[in-house]
């Protein structure tokens, strides 16, 4: 049976603009979805700048586009998450 409030590690790998905001390429962060660990890493930067590029960022959890559902669904092991900003146009 799935404990559902187990903490995962949820590996975060920021690219480009989401790099440069986090002030580091990749971490860890235990948590029991992706959407929780996007929450505590805007968390603990306590930085507007930060949050509105995650807001704005695509996100890929092992690879495939996540959509909210995705995000918000419980982790029954490790993931990889990339967080992918804006490339090109918007702000």
């Amino acid at each position: 049976m799935l404990e559902t409030n187990a903490m995962v590690s949820v590996s975060l790998h920021y690219w480009a603009g989401a790099k440069a905001a986090a002030g580091v390429a990749e971490e860890e962060i235990k948590a029991r979805s992706v959407a929780e660990a996007l929450r505590l890493a805007c968390d603990q930067r306590s930085d507007p700048h930060f949050d509105k590029v995650i807001a704005a960022s695509s996100v890929l959890i092992e690879g495939l586009t996540a959509h909210q559902e995705d995000l918000e669904r419980l982790l029954a092991a490790p993931v990889r998450v990339e967080v992918l900003p804006p490339f090109a146009g918007g702000k």
